[in-house]
């Protein structure tokens, strides 16, 4: 028999996205794998996700009906992808999706396949606060909520829940993220039924002062086409490619307002487009074009929203900038769009664009 290995267990602090299907276990076979392979596309269109996956800073951890991401850069990352997420699912009614967040340890693993892996407590607490909710919530653990309270893009929308007992008797402190159109405001029906849900330093989820709420904003769906590149240069294409998917990023971070995925997007690139038949395809009320030229130091982008019910343009422009100013001119376009919907932005998704 071989000598057992030890290894020293090296600790690291992460910041995970627990999520999963409800009544996933009732579903029929051929359905569950219709609803997985729904969520999985999501997840994968997450603009935040592929960011971490591309800087080989995310784990993904499937657990059946639903997963486990890993990221390792701030507690911002599986908020960012909990909203992106949330926003595309309301597409998708079909889909019952609950998540949980929490920062805690893990531990690196090697698994059957020999594939990187990770386990450990931090991941354990995620589902445990996963578990407390409902269809349509994200709910954070305390230590989550206490880092991103920090920051006033978050803040607002941080409802403390108490404490709550879950599997083998522990206990964990829970809080609701909700905001216009983002989550679930209910009471979680575990929490009805708790006992002690109050912590010693907070009053009972009833007793609190009702959140205001505010009044219900007209929401648009947008398609932005990849920008078309005008420089006659082949290698220039990541270039127009890039402000197109920035463009998206961005508008994304707007609660109003439900954006086309970027791999959706992307299919009509280099294709000759009808516009209403991309919005009668892609069920969306406004399509965004445009060009990019670049020359030197200095890049033209021409820019126009339509709409797509009459193919009539609702906005354009035409920006002459220098290079340097490029991420500036991007947050400017977006700002403009959402001027020209006449949608009325959150401080925090005004932060958000220009962060």
């Amino acid at each position: 028999m071989a000598p057992e290995i030890k290894r020293e267990v090296k600790l690291e602090i992460v910041h995970v996205l627990f999520l999963d299907i409800v009544g996933y276990s009732k579903r029929l076979t051929d359905e569950q794998q219709a609803l997985i392979d729904q969520l999985n596309q999501l997840v994968r269109e997450s603009a935040t996700f592929q960011k971490a996956e591309a800087a080989d800073r995310l784990i993904k951890i499937p657990t059946g009906d639903g997963m486990a991401l890993i990221f390792y850069n701030s507690p911002e990352q599986p908020m960012e992808c909990a909203l992106e997420i949330t926003r595309e699912l309301k597409w998708f009614p079909e889909l019952a999706v609950r998540m949980g967040v929490h920062s805690g340890p893990v531990s690196a693993v090697t698994d059957l396949n020999e594939r990187s892996n990770a386990a450990g407590m931090g991941i354990n607490v995620a589902q445990r606060v996963m578990d407390c909710g409902d269809s349509g919530h994200i709910l954070l653990s305390k230590r989550v909520a206490e880092d991103l309270q920090q920051y006033g893009r978050w803040r607002p929308y941080l409802h403390d829940l108490g404490e709550v007992e879950v599997k083998h008797g522990n206990r964990v402190h829970v809080f609701n993220f909700h905001t216009d159109g983002v989550g679930n405001p209910a009471l979680p029906e575990k929490l009805r039924g708790s006992k002690n849900t109050e912590s010693p330093l907070q009053s009972p989820p009833q007793t609190r002062p009702a959140q205001k709420i505010e009044p219900a904003r007209e929401r648009f769906a947008i398609c932005v086409l990849p920008f078309a590149n005008m420089s006659g240069d082949a290698e220039q294409e990541y270039f127009s490619d890039g402000i197109s998917e920035d463009i998206i990023t961005d508008l994304s971070k707007v609660s109003a307002l439900h954006v086309v995925s970027r791999n959706t997007a992307f299919t009509f690139k280099g294709k000759p487009v009808d516009v209403r038949q991309v919005a009668a395809q892609l069920n969306v009320s406004h399509v965004l074009e445009g060009s990019v030229r670049k020359a030197g130091g200095r890049v033209r982008i021409t820019a126009q929203l339509i709409d797509g019910s009459n193919d009539s343009h609702v906005w354009a422009e035409r920006y002459d900038r220098d290079l340097k100013d490029i991420f500036a001119l991007q947050d400017e376009i977006s700002h403009a769009i959402v001027d020209a919907l006449k949608v009325k932005l959150l401080p925090a998704e005004k932060e958000a664009i220009e962060k």
